[in-house]
C-alpha cells in the first residue's frame, strides 16, 4: 500500500493535509507535517491531493 512521504523542504506547515486526512494519521511536528500513525493511513492520498506546495507524494511502503 502507498503511504505519504513528506518533503520537509517543501512543506510550509499550512496543516491542510492534516485537515484532509480522514484517519488522523498526520500531525505537525516542529511546524512540519509528519506521518505519525502509518498504521492508520488508508493510502488513498487525500493529503497529497490537498497539499498546495506539492510536498507530499504517495509511495509504496
Amino acid at each position: 500500500m502507498e503511504k505519504p512521504v513528506i518533503d520537509k523542504e517543501l512543506c510550509t506547515g499550512c496543516e491542510i493535509c492534516i485537515d484532509e486526512c480522514p484517519n488522523n494519521a498526520l500531525e505537525m511536528v516542529d511546524d512540519i507535517a509528519e506521518l505519525v500513525r502509518p498504521e492508520d493511513c488508508d493510502g488513498k492520498g487525500e493529503c497529497a491531493e490537498a497539499c498546495p506546495s506539492e510536498a507530499i507524494t504517495m509511495e509504496e511502503e
